[in-house]
């Protein structure tokens, strides 16, 4: 606008216009800044440099912290990523996964061990007819001052001690004995091989359980080297005779052969290692077991052929599965005894795919060897 242009402002009180000089400077338009504000001309001629400068002093303040940063390894504001306002949330949400994922790993395991339980408890159940049975049998011998004799041979781990502790779980202690005899000593090197167990034979009503018995001579010994094979060979040509002579003088002998493979005594062996429980169980002749596998089978083979008789017959149980050859050798214990009061709602027939007789089994290990050349492992 002309600096001396008039303008005229209308008086709204008297309804007329009145003229007046525009020459003061607070009437000139107003130029508009950055923000939007109106500024006076000479303000905004002066305040361009300012900001200019201003600008600058920033730009080389920010150059200046990002130099620092870089040479300090930390993340500069072009290079550092911003952190996503779902990332939080992304961690936590992981988190929470593996959580669910532990919880349900062990609710399997958990679940898993309540089987195995109800599993065992079931199976325990299934023996107590039969316990009950065995009690009648100790009470049977007990009144008739009759003696009863039990064997338990087999390999290492093949199941012998569970099956003893299930025989005589629920039975009067007074009236039994488990006898497990360890290495001779020098003085019973000298004495008849049979005279330490004679001395641990029962008396009139008593039921004696041998864990390993004077077979040893027949297996272990010979396999190991802790006999000569004179001791081994006049021991089986007078076994016979001295159990026929046992039998004959009113003590029932029972004769239990625990059978399993290979590959199950090595599963339990290395069950027994890992296991702190059952660690006392394994022994250094148990670790040799496996090595001396073919030669126990040989020995296995002749033990059984060679005393296995009529007056005093050996009794095999496969003993893969525990709880079936568990029950099966109660079976064959009570079947040994004439007892009374006989429960005649049970079952006391032997599993045929479990229990056999001593004489098949020779048959059997003689009809694989002449098909394969040599034992079954």
């Amino acid at each position: 606008m002309p600096r001396h242009q008039r303008c005229t402002h209308h008086d709204g009180n008297r309804g007329s216009s009145v003229r007046r000089s525009c020459t003061d400077r607070s009437h000139r338009p107003v130029p508009a800044n950055a923000t939007g504000d109106h500024v006076n001309d000479d303000t905004t001629t002066t305040a361009k440099p300012a900001k200019a400068a201003t600008a600058a002093k920033r730009a080389k303040t920010a150059r200046t912290s990002k130099t620092a940063k870089a040479s300090a390894g930390q993340p500069t504001d072009d290079t550092a990523k911003p952190l996503s306002d779902t990332e939080p949330g992304d961690a936590s949400q992981d988190a929470g996964v593996t959580e669910v994922d532990r919880l349900r790993k062990e609710t399997k395991r958990k679940n898993r061990e309540h089987r195995k339980l109800v599993k065992r408890d079931r199976r325990e159940e299934d023996l107590k007819p039969y316990q009950v049975e065995l009690l009648k049998l100790q009470s049977h011998l007990e009144h008739t001052d009759k003696r009863m004799i039990v064997l338990f041979e087999g390999r290492d781990a093949a199941g012998k001690g569970g099956t003893i502790r299930r025989v005589t779980r629920y039975m009067n202690e007074k009236h039994y004995r488990v006898v497990a005899l360890g290495k001779p000593t020098d003085e019973q090197r000298t004495q008849w091989y049979v005279q330490r167990y004679v001395a641990q034979f029962p008396h009139g009503g008593e039921m004696v359980l041998f864990d390993r018995s004077w077979y040893n001579r027949a297996m272990v010994e010979p396999v190991f080297g802790f006999c000569t094979q004179k001791e081994y060979d006049d021991f089986l040509r007078g076994v016979g005779g001295f159990e026929k002579d046992l039998v004959r003088q009113g003590t029932a002998l029972v004769k239990l052969y625990f059978s399993v493979t290979k590959k199950e005594q090595q599963r339990r062996f290395e069950r027994r290692r890992d296991d702190p429980l059952r660690q006392w169980k394994l022994s250094e002749i148990d670790l040799q077991a496996q090595e001396h596998w073919d030669d126990f089978t040989t020995h296995k083979y002749e033990m059984l052929r060679r005393s296995h008789t009529s007056h005093t017959p050996w009794t095999v149980i496969r003993s893969e599965n525990k709880h079936k050859a568990r029950l099966n050798a109660m079976k064959v214990i009570l079947n040994a005894v004439d007892y009374e009061g006989r429960n005649p709602d049970l079952d006391f027939v032997p599993d045929p795919k479990v229990v056999l007789s001593g004489a098949h089994e020779v048959e059997l290990m003689e009809a694989d060897r002449l098909r394969r050349g040599k034992f079954r492992a």
